[in-house]
C-alpha cells in the first residue's frame, strides 16, 4: 500500500460484496454531516463511519482531525469518484 495513503487515513476497511457507495452529502453548511448510499438512504456521519468500519461502505476509509471521526475517499488515479466532488443532497 502507498505510504501516502497510510498517512492520510487511519483504517481502510475491507467492504463487504454488497457494500453500498457514497453519492451524495449532507450539509449543514461546509460541514459533511451525513452521506446518501447508492440504496437512496440517508444516514449520520457517525452512523456512515461505523458502517464503514462494519464493511457497508465501498471506496472509503477512515480518518480523524482532532476528536472527529470521518469518511474520506481511497485515493486513486482520479478526482471524479472524491467525496468532494458529490452533490449535496437534502
Amino acid at each position: 500500500m502507498n505510504t501516502n495513503i497510510k498517512n492520510t487515513l487511519d483504517e481502510i476497511p475491507n467492504p463487504d460484496s454488497d457494500a453500498k457507495k457514497i453519492i451524495g452529502l449532507v450539509k449543514d453548511g461546509n460541514e459533511i454531516t451525513g452521506y446518501q448510499l447508492s440504496n437512496n438512504r440517508i444516514i449520520s456521519k457517525e452512523e456512515g463511519v461505523n458502517m464503514a468500519k462494519q464493511g457497508k461502505i465501498r471506496g472509503v476509509g477512515i480518518a480523524h482531525k482532532g476528536d472527529t471521526v470521518y469518511l474520506k475517499s481511497i485515493p486513486n488515479e482520479t478526482d471524479n469518484d472524491n467525496l468532494s466532488h458529490l452533490p449535496t443532497v437534502e
